[in-house]
């Protein structure tokens, strides 16, 4: 058997803005944004720029449950974990663009990391592995 995780979906409250985000303050690529009419909503998909496959589903939503998970994907947790090859240049660059960390780059075991939220709140790890 030969799996692979190809699309995690995060919840947003609103489509352009989510794009402007991912796309320009942490510089991934869109790769999808279809307007779906039977369903009367947007298949929007954005990935880190690299050899990775994973991508994220934007998904706006659309129903008041939904909307209490805007920016709480994990409970208060960090939700996803964005690996690069040079954390300095990623963090600098990601700083100068206006993203808030949280939690300053601390040196780990395990590598890098530092803790930033998108735009809605969701809690996310920088890291580079040793």
């Amino acid at each position: 058997m030969n799996q692979s995780l190809a699309l995690v979906s995060v919840v947003v409250r609103d489509y352009d803005d989510a794009i402007a985000f991912y796309t320009q303050k942490l510089g991934f690529e869109l790769v999808d944004d279809t307007y779906q009419p039977e369903q009367d909503k947007r298949w929007v998909v954005v990935k880190p720029k690299g050899e990775g496959q994973t991508s994220i589903l934007l998904a706006k939503a659309s129903s008041p449950r939904q909307e209490k998970y805007i920016g709480d994907q994990a409970g208060g947790r960090v939700f996803l974990f964005l690996q690069t090859d040079d954390f300095a240049r990623d963090f600098d660059a990601y700083t100068r663009r206006g993203v808030h960390f949280v939690r300053p780059p601390k040196h780990a075991s395990y590598g890098t990391v530092a803790v930033f939220e998108d735009l809605y709140g969701t809690l996310w790890d920088l890291v580079q592995f040793t």
